[in-house]
């Protein structure tokens, strides 16, 4: 598949939704995780993200004018045993749940389909970050738009290739009713040399109406010490 350039598919697209992007650093040194949020409503654009004791959560920017927190308040990235799973919803946590009782991935996103946010139906994607660096991501969408089936795809990649990552996200871009990502995860190279750099640069490349959050993290393979930026619009 062509390698594409992220920032530019990024800068290009004024609504991806949510977004993350996994890979291995052009270093050979460390696993990289980012993920963003952005949003059209005045709900999804009161948030931050804070750091938690194992990874990160959403939180209103301003308590009173959250006025439902059931789609946008969750926690998007947890660690647990040494795999680093991030998401776009509360299904970071059926993903952790199923690892402690020694479950897998693919089991535990079988259980979980799309959000019940109509006309949308908005996927849930998902990725898992081991110790080693390997990886998969995953998207759980309506068939076309149509609640009565929820189509599951799953991308496993075993050994990653230095320098290159893949994206996914929720939406293909701005509408009524918002498009769903199609095909496989984008493949981008990825030559930010630390979490600062990259986060700098998709931060820079992400609608500036639209954008919300931004985590990047930098797992160093041999340690496994982490390198994480936080960028809120709201600080």
């Amino acid at each position: 598949m062509e390698m594409l350039d992220l920032f530019q598919l990024l800068s290009a697209n004024s609504y991806p939704g949510r977004g993350i992007v996994l890979g291995r650093s052009a270093d050979n040194k460390k696993a990289v995780i980012a993920y963003f949020i952005m949003g059209r409503s005045e709900n999804s654009r009161n948030r931050v993200f804070e750091a938690t004791e194992d990874g990160i959560r959403t939180r209103a920017f301003d308590e009173s004018k959250m006025t439902d927190p059931s789609l946008i308040i969750y926690h998007p990235v947890r660690v647990v045993d040494g795999t680093t799973i991030v998401t776009n919803g509360d299904q970071t946590d059926t993903i952790a749940d199923a690892y402690r009782k020694g479950e897998g991935f693919v089991r535990a996103l079988r259980t979980r389909e799309f959000e019940p946010d109509c006309p949308n139906y908005t996927p849930r994607i998902s990725g898992a970050v081991r110790a080693d660096g390997s990886y998969r991501l995953s998207i759980l969408k309506s068939a076309n738009g149509n609640p009565a089936c929820c189509q599951r795809f799953f991308f496993e990649y075993d050994a990653p290739i230095v320098g290159q990552a893949h994206f996914i996200s929720t939406y293909q871009g701005d509408g009524s009713p918002l498009p769903s990502f199609e095909g496989e995860p984008r493949t981008v190279a990825l030559d930010a040399p630390d979490a600062a750099a990259l986060a700098s640069r998709l931060w820079e490349s992400l609608n500036e109406e639209n954008k919300v959050s931004l985590f990047v993290s930098y797992l160093d393979l041999e340690t496994g010490k982490a390198d994480s930026v936080i960028v809120n619009k709201h600080q």
